[in-house]
């Protein structure tokens, strides 16, 4: 019997072209899920947005600082009686007999403009920190004394303020430090160029400041002691953490003990920081006697904290490579640490180093465990000597700082804290694109 004589039955009921009622049905719940999806990250693009604009528009203003430019006649009978500009003669001179100078200097200023402001209150649009800025000047550079120095002062967090836009009119009624007369004051000098908004490079590279002086403070020292406790979280946490990955996945015997530091690790990834901050308040501070506040503890701390993350991310990249290149390694006689050195190693080098990042960036911006140790702003007033002071000197790190100044409160902190938020996620978007580059200079295709 041929094939053609195979009779050929026609399909019942209706043709397979033709789209069902269950079809149609299918096919709506699908665009369903995808518009459900779609909306789902529109939605979280907005909050992200809506974070990084709110971000931007408050932290901004932090960058930018209003000054006064000053002559300031630097009389010698006040600041070098003796006239021998010995270091030591010229150092007695404490900060209030600069005052006085300062104030002439504002007296002659506004010589010219007509205000409502008595002389003795000219001062209250300057920064409290005017007069040690001009001592400071005047010990390092005796020679001065005698002559008129123009100086570009801070002016007050109430008048930075109020050139920002987060001062009004209206908010002084009730404020002791300065009233509509100084605003009036303020508007004629910026027309006439005495007063001005430039870019503010010591809140990059300044330190903090108390909370008298609130338009001084700067986040560079705390950038310093964040940059020292990465050091350490770095060559602490990736060889431990590597190494114990290394050997719980390729020699680790799989019995009852590993089980038990397996489970272990998956625990201490999901415990609070601030437990990690007690653990290293009672052994690195209170057991080994660390230096209490100094970036190394910090370090250490966040390198227990990180480790669990490490070691998690390391075998699992571990785990990605393929079994075949194990045996290809052995079967050609290389050894098992050969194997694993020479060649399930590099394969998983992306995934390692990205975990390691993440781990590290994590870390950075971590605030409970340093407010338990110690490491709080306005500890540290200047850089470190050394790579050793780097370590051991109190210092604070970028998320205590900010932390410090949103709970401060003159609203000048506030805006600096806006401002820190942004540097420190210029770091983490920096150690992202590390990630990203190394990945990719390591990644291979098999």
């Amino acid at each position: 019997m041929s094939d053609a004589a195979i009779p050929v039955s026609k399909p019942k009921g209706k043709s397979l072209l033709e789209v069902d009622t269950r079809t149609r049905k299918r096919n709506a719940a699908e665009k369903r899920f995808q518009a459900y999806g779609i909306a789902a990250i529109s939605v979280g693009l907005l909050f992200l947005v809506a974070l990084l604009w709110a971000i931007v528009q408050n932290g901004i203003p932090a960058f930018t600082q209003t000054f006064v430019n000053l002559e300031v006649e630097l009389v010698e009978e006040k600041l070098d009686p003796n006239g021998n500009r010995d270091p030591a003669d010229i150092k007695k001179v404490s900060t209030f007999g600069y005052n006085p100078l300062i104030k002439e200097a504002l007296i002659a200023k506004t010589a010219d403009i007509p205000t409502e402001v008595e002389e003795g209150d000219l001062t209250k649009i300057l920064s409290a920190s005017a007069a040690a800025i001009v001592r400071d000047y005047v010990i390092e550079n005796p020679d001065e004394i005698g002559n008129t120095v123009t100086f570009r002062l801070l002016t007050s967090s109430r008048v930075d303020g109020y050139l920002k836009g987060r001062v009004q009119r209206e908010d002084l009624a009730r404020d002791k430090n300065l009233d509509a007369a100084h605003l009036d004051l303020i508007d004629v000098m910026v027309e006439a160029g005495s007063v001005e908004r430039v870019f503010n490079w010591d809140f990059i590279t300044g330190a903090d400041a108390s909370e008298s002086r609130p338009e001084q403070a700067g986040i560079g020292v705390s950038m310093i002691g964040s940059f020292f406790m990465m050091l350490v979280v770095l060559f602490l946490a990736l060889p431990i953490g590597v190494a114990a990955s290394i050997y719980l996945e390729e020699f680790a015997p799989q019995n009852k003990f590993t089980d038990l530091i397996e489970v272990n690790i998956s625990n201490l990834a999901a415990v609070p920081s601030i437990v990690f901050g007690i653990l290293g308040l009672a052994v690195f501070i209170q057991f080994a006697h660390l230096p209490q506040s100094a970036p190394i503890v910090g370090g250490l701390t966040l390198t227990l904290m990180t480790l669990p993350t490490i070691v998690i991310s390391t075998r699992a990249s571990l785990k990605a490579v393929p079994p075949s290149i194990r045996d290809a390694a052995l079967g050609v006689g290389a050894s098992k640490m050969q194997s694993v050195f020479h060649h399930v190693l590099p394969l998983a080098m992306p995934g390692i180093l990205t975990g390691t990042i993440i781990g590290l960036a994590q870390a950075l911006g971590e605030t409970a465990p340093l407010l338990l140790i110690g490491m709080v702003g306005f500890i540290a007033s200047n850089y470190p000597d050394g790579v050793a002071a780097g370590f051991l000197d109190p210092n604070s790190a970028m998320p205590a700082q900010i932390y410090e100044w949103a709970k401060r409160a003159d609203p000048a902190y506030y805006e600096r804290a806006w401002g820190g938020i942004i540097v420190l996620l210029l770091f983490l978007l920096t150690m992202n694109i590390i990630a990203i580059i190394l990945r990719r200079r390591f990644e291979r295709r098999w």
